[in-house]
């Protein structure tokens, strides 16, 4: 849990609280957040400790929704927008965290792979971003791409586009949605066909400034 900028997507330069959950059995294998897969008990540890650490650990605290809200003043929080991430946070039912963030005063956003249901409150701007024939061997559910708000696919080469449209033709409708393309690593060639098909469909460019100006 830390508060910084949200660094991708349609929400990019907005000051947020992240709260990263842990768990996570899609297995994508460009991860940059692995620590967060693992589900183990041997792991739990106090909520200080995880907010203070400094490298990445497999670590974890478990607290509820209220407890996380007074944590949040505890720690001079000042951001009103919470991205709830992982792991994969829609292995857990959202609904009563992002209610209580709604309605004492916080904007919220979830970030998930679109392998489980997207339990939530109505107010909450929904990230999916599919990952398709990953390790874990997930489906990408119609059901979250229905829910979301945006649709942000990381991409590395043309096949990554076709795997994107094979799902969008899916969906009932893209009005109202956000499709943003994201290239893997900030990799030229990826870089190069995310621009050239954005300007194509009228899509949005993601891109991952956190890692260019070098924050969390």
């Amino acid at each position: 849990m830390f508060e910084t900028i949200q660094g991708e997507g349609a929400h990019t330069g907005i000051p947020s609280i992240f709260v990263r959950l842990q768990g996570c059995p899609v297995g994508c294998p460009w991860c940059d957040t692995k620590h967060t897969w693992t589900l183990d008990n041997a792991l739990v540890t106090t909520a200080q400790q995880v907010i203070d650490k400094t490298n990445e650990s497999e670590h974890f605290f478990e607290i509820d929704e209220n407890k996380l809200l007074s944590l949040f003043s505890e720690q001079g929080y000042v951001a009103k927008h919470v991205v709830i991430t992982g792991g994969e946070p829609c292995m857990y039912d959202l609904r009563p965290l992002t209610t209580l963030l709604h309605d004492s005063g916080f904007s919220t956003q979830i970030e998930t792979s679109g392998t489980y249901e997207v339990l939530c409150d109505d107010r909450t701007y929904v990230t999916v971003s599919p990952k398709i024939n990953m390790k874990g061997g997930m489906p990408v559910l119609l059901s979250a791409l229905e829910r979301a708000n945006e649709i942000k696919h990381p991409i590395a080469m043309q096949k990554h586009i076709d795997e994107l449209d094979a799902l969008l033709a899916d969906v009932s409708s893209l009005a109202g949605k956000q499709v943003c393309l994201q290239p893997i690593s900030q990799q030229p060639r990826a870089t190069e066909l995310a621009v050239q098909t954005c300007i194509a469909r009228n899509w949005r460019l993601s891109l991952q400034t956190h890692k260019y100006i070098g924050i969390e």
